[in-house]
């Protein structure tokens, strides 16, 4: 009869299990032999291997849970080890606590943590089966090693309580890195200080070099280097040998604090202590020195690395290339590209990265579109950080369709895009007003797998809300609580907003109403929303109650609050009532922003009270606070509605000088102030001493006026001359612009004004490609006369050279008379030329140009009644100093003709310089 048939008719021999522990049992040859045995069926592939052991079993006094514990520490594959363990769970054999421990490390090594959480289950509190704290440990370790690290904080402090003992060391140190890790540093400074006691106490292998590098490292991941640096000191020589590895650390820590000094000195004390840098000593300096844009100390450090013969490897230069690309130097990171390839160091996806990313940031798509296809062809592949980019940069340009490609090619190529990929695409449709689009692609995320953030439906919300589509940004909210995405305050905040601002005030307050009652906090800008809304429609005391709701939940009111309510209050007439919470604000030390001054400014302007608005601007500027455009345009509007055009003028140079661009606003009030109040302005002007301030604004718009412009036209042209010579020319290109579109031409002021703009600001040699429109009706001789006035404001040289620009584009009929002498003088007459544009002319005659000087001196000087000696003992003749003796005396002619009006004119006839004096009585003097 075979054995498995008698195995049928007679019950197993089971012996009584014998519960003891293994190190009693004598492991006997034949307990050995009987071990292997077991490892070959396990590992033959037969399918009655249950059979065989069975029969393997039979007969024997030696049950299979005595040699369990030699089985799976032989057998070393996981798969067999369970198979074994359930063929021991099926039978009435029960398994001793060192047969346990030797599963659990058979379980921990292969990291089968499901099955490691059912042998715990039914090991840990039992006391017969109870594991040894040594298998415990694997398990810990494996834990700690694969991210469940409470798991492993559990069994440690499971190990703790029931045995008094703590893990073997390298399982300490695997929980001690993954608590730091995790940036549960307090917990790991618990288990660390109970290692150190017990070292202390005695008991032997509790700490080591690692476990100390472990707490330094965490200490510096959280900025306290000095706290790093003094536990390795405290640690020194007992189990803690300094080596370069705390160095490492250290400097590190430095470098990511921003203490590059510290870090410096830290490098040089450790090369005078005999250690030698390593690669990860200088890649920690050299990071730190790219991070803070110190790229000629990153220069140094890679030629020491050259010279200590360390290779500079791919990921050192990654971060120089990183570094120089964040930095905008874009030329150097592709020459440390280059040298990265010629000494054999290959670019990675890290490298392109970079490159792509630095691209896209200065708006060159198609460069950055180049990269992407250098790394495809160079054989790497593309993931998330190289898409994404490319994805925002298109998004950025409105270019939908190809961020869309992009996004579907990320996709094929094994990279599923994540929520800041998304929320890129979405952000850059709904900004461009594609809302339907945004939401498709949210549709799209749903589908792949990828959860919309609270972020993304805060975006869509608001794009919804801005088209009035409130039923459908309320139906995402209700989307949104079916993810289980819990709303944050932004989100209710945007559907408030969106309804107080499109004026649906009673479904905003409804909605804030069922939020608060709900228990949900709507925050501070929740808040905000509704009070903004309350004062919107001049409901303060609700707004005001609103603040006290808010203080009652703890919700500290801010700037934007405070600024709300002063707002609300101004515009309802009420500035006592302003100006109280405005003096809260200051007593509760916050710092008023330029809001809430220029509310209360208004607030003044309104009651007619520019005095009063002044005061507080210049409290403002005191505070270190800048004015606004909206400050300053309040301050000028009100100014010129009183009249006060004075006053306006000064505030607006005041505007230009500290580089505040005015806006439309500011020049609807100029020109209306300017415009209406023509008269006062000439007669202001006529009437202006010597003592009092000239308004460069005032000084030429009267000028215009009073020479025939239309008051309009005039203001338009006054206000871009005042731009153009505080070298504001974009804002005073836009004020032609929109002075063009109003039916006004390029007259000759605007022109001289655009030109010596241009001059001003070092664009001479482009005035054609931003001065498009053709002047009409310009006249030569006015703008020159208008270009001397602007050089009272203005540097000389710089006019010159407008000048030279206003000869070349005005061929004037003025001009072409005088020289053909054809000028018919009267005594209404003037032509003015300002006595420095003279200096120019001279300087360009030719070599023999100081004998028509001789000339205009000898001819000017019998007219004047003075002789060529007398002028000549005012001005010493020198050749060499023609342009300053030049100079002198035609100021000195202005001078001594300073009453009466003098029409000075210089040109060229028959290789001599030849002066025309025009005088009052109509005589011309010229040679």
């Amino acid at each position: 009869m075979s054995k498995p048939i008698l195995r049928l008719i007679k019950p197993l021999n089971r012996p009584k299990q014998r519960i003891k522990p293994a190190l009693n049992t004598p492991i006997t040859p034949q307990v050995k032999d009987l071990a292997n045995e077991v490892c070959e069926i396990l590992r033959s592939e037969e399918e009655k291997w249950e059979e065989s052991l069975q029969n393997r079993f039979f007969g024997e006094d030696i049950a299979p849970s005595e040699v369990a514990h030699l089985v799976f520490d032989k057998i070393r594959n996981c798969e067999l080890g369970l198979k074994f363990y359930g063929f021991i769970s099926h039978s009435s054999f029960h398994l001793d606590g060192f047969a346990y421990s030797s599963l659990l490390k058979l379980l921990a090594r292969s990291r089968v943590f499901a099955e490691i959480d059912s042998v715990l289950l039914e090991c840990l509190h039992c006391e017969e089966k109870r594991p040894t704290h040594e298998a415990l440990g694997f398990v810990i370790r494996a834990y700690a090693e694969s991210g469940s690290v409470s798991k492993a904080l559990d069994l440690y402090s499971h190990l703790l309580r029931n045995y008094n003992t703590l893990p073997q060391l390298p399982a300490c140190n695997s929980l001690l890195n993954g608590l730091v890790d995790e940036g549960k540093l307090d917990t790991a400074w618990r288990v660390y200080e109970e290692m150190v006691r017990r070292d202390e106490a005695g008991e032997t292998s509790c700490l080591d070099n690692y476990s100390v590098s472990i707490m330094v490292k965490g200490l510096c991941r959280e900025g306290k280097v000095e706290k790093g640096r003094k536990l390795i000191e405290k640690r020194w020589g007992r189990n803690c040998i300094p080596n370069i590895v705390f160095y490492n650390i250290l400097i590190d820590g430095y470098c990511k604090r921003g203490s590059l000094k510290r870090a410096h000195e830290l490098f040089e004390v450790l090369k005078v202590k005999g250690f030698f840098p390593n690669h990860e000593t200088y890649g920690a300096m050299i990071d730190g020195f790219c991070k803070r844009g110190e790229f000629e100390k990153v220069d140094e450090m890679l030629k020491e690395m050259e010279s200590s013969g360390i290779e500079v490897n791919t990921v050192i230069y990654n971060n120089v290339v990183d570094g120089r690309c964040k930095y905008s130097f874009v030329r150097e990171a592709f020459e440390t590209t280059r040298k990265m390839m010629e000494v054999g160091c290959w670019l990675d996806i890290v490298t392109y990265n970079s490159l792509i990313s630095s691209a896209c940031k200065d708006g060159n798509v198609q460069e950055a579109e180049k990269l992407l296809e250098e790394v495809i062809n160079c054989g790497l592949v593309p993931n998330k950080l190289s898409f994404t980019p490319l994805i925002h940069a298109y998004c950025r340009e409105r270019n939908f369709e190809r961020a869309s490609c992009l996004l579907v090619e990320m996709t094929r190529s094994g990279h599923k895009p994540d929520l800041i990929t998304y929320g890129g695409l979405v952000h850059g449709l709904v900004v461009a007003g594609e809302v339907e689009a945004a939401l498709t692609i949210r549709n799209n995320m749903v589908e792949r797998g990828v959860s919309p953030d609270a972020c993304i439906y805060n975006v869509l919300i608001s794009g919804l809300c801005k088209q009035s589509r409130f039923a459908d940004a309320q139906q995402l909210l209700q989307e949104m609580l079916g993810f289980n995405v819990s709303p944050d305050s932004y989100v209710y905040a945007t559907l408030v907003d969106g309804y107080v601002r499109s004026g649906n005030f009673d479904d905003a307050e409804k909605l804030f109403d069922l939020i608060t009652k709900t228990g949900v906090d709507p925050g501070l800008v929740g808040y905000n929303a509704m009070i903004k809304g309350y004062c919107k429609l001049g409901k303060i005391k609700n707004a005001i109650l609103c603040i006290n709701k808010m203080t009652r939940r703890n919700i500290t009111p801010d700037e934007f609050t405070y600024s709300t309510i002063i707002d609300g209050l101004v515009k309802q007439n009420d500035l006592l009532g302003a100006l109280a919470v405005f003096g809260l604000v200051i007593k509760q030390k916050y710092i008023a922003n330029a809001v809430m001054y220029t509310s209360i400014i208004s607030g003044f302007c309104r009651c007619r009270n520019v005095s009063g608005a002044e005061r507080i601007l210049r409290g403002m500027q005191s505070n270190g606070v800048p004015p606004n455009v909206v400050t300053y345009s309040v301050v000028i509007g009100s100014c010129c509605k009183e009249g006060k055009l004075a006053q306006a003028s000064s505030f607006f140079e005041e505007m230009m000088m500290s580089k505040c661009n005015p806006n439309e606003v500011t020049f609807h009030y100029l020109v209306n102030g300017l415009s209406n109040n023509a008269s006062s302005v000439i007669q202001g002007t006529q009437d202006g001493g010597s003592g009092q301030h000239k308004h460069m604004l005032l000084d030429i718009f009267g000028t215009m006026v009073s020479d025939g412009w239309h008051p309009i036209s005039a203001a338009y042209s006054s206000i871009v001359a005042c731009l153009c010579l505080n070298r504001m020319l974009g804002t005073a290109l836009q004020l032609t612009d929109k002075m063009l579109n109003k039916g006004f031409h390029l007259d000759s002021v605007s022109l001289a004004a655009l030109l010596h703009g241009a001059c001003l600001v070092g664009k001479s040699k482009e005035w054609k490609s931003m001065i498009t429109s053709k002047p009409i009706d310009a006249k030569l001789d006015v703008a020159l006369k208008y270009l001397a006035i602007f050089g009272c404001y203005s540097s000389h040289h710089l006019t010159k050279e407008t000048s030279v620009i206003l000869h070349s584009l005005l061929q004037d009929s003025t001009l072409t008379n005088v020289l053909e002498g054809n000028l018919r003088w009267s005594s209404c007459e003037k032509l003015y030329i300002p006595s420095y544009l003279f200096c120019d002319f001279v300087l360009f005659g030719s070599p023999d140009s100081h004998i028509g000087m001789n000339v205009c001196v000898s001819s000017f000087g019998s007219s004047c009644g003075l002789s060529q000696k007398q002028l000549r003992h005012q001005l010493p003749w020198n050749k060499h100093q023609q342009h300053m003796n030049w100079l002198i005396f035609i100021d000195s002619i202005l001078g001594f003709y300073n009453k009466l009006p003098v029409g000075l004119l210089l040109f060229m006839e028959e290789s001599n310089w030849c002066l025309v004096i025009k005088l009052q009585n109509g005589s011309t003097c010229s040679e």
